[in-house]
């Protein structure tokens, strides 16, 4: 006993549900992490391929088995026409409006695109892409309703 005397012992339950806005923060801070794996991979001249379970059925048996595939990683950053790096966020297939009318981030170097998506990745975190986030939730809920 002498053992938890020396610890902070409180009353508490763990949360069994995410709120949504958590959810969608959680979501985009995992894309961005993505984002950033890939730059790096790319900085050292490696092909970044993460792998996940996919669940395929054999045409001919009708069987289902689970098969480890290559997930592809679409970038969400391209050289423009005067060959700076734009960076666009993305949530599923919109892209965040950054700013009012602005939604891409221009940079001049790799390293610079490396550290806006840290920067990026920090700021949702910090729940200040979660109006951005909500905007463009919306609009993709909107094209599942009938």
């Amino acid at each position: 006993m002498n053992a938890l005397n020396g610890l902070k012992l409180v009353a508490s339950k763990k949360n069994r549900t995410l709120s949504p806005v958590a959810h969608r923060r959680n979501t985009l801070v995992n894309k961005l992490h993505e984002q950033i794996e890939l730059c790096e991979a790319q900085k050292a001249g490696e092909i970044y391929a993460p792998r996940q379970l996919r669940t395929v059925t054999n045409k001919q048996t009708g069987e289902r088995v689970t098969i480890e595939a290559v997930k592809h990683v679409k970038e969400w950053f391209w050289i423009n026409d005067a060959g700076k790096i734009n960076l666009a966020v993305r949530y599923g297939s919109k892209v965040l409006e950054l700013a009012k009318g602005k939604n891409a981030i221009e940079l001049a170097s790799g390293d610079e695109l490396i550290a806006a998506l840290h920067a990026l990745k920090a700021a949702a975190l910090a729940g200040e892409l979660d109006a951005q986030i909500e905007t463009a939730s919306g609009a993709l809920r909107a094209g599942f309703v009938k």
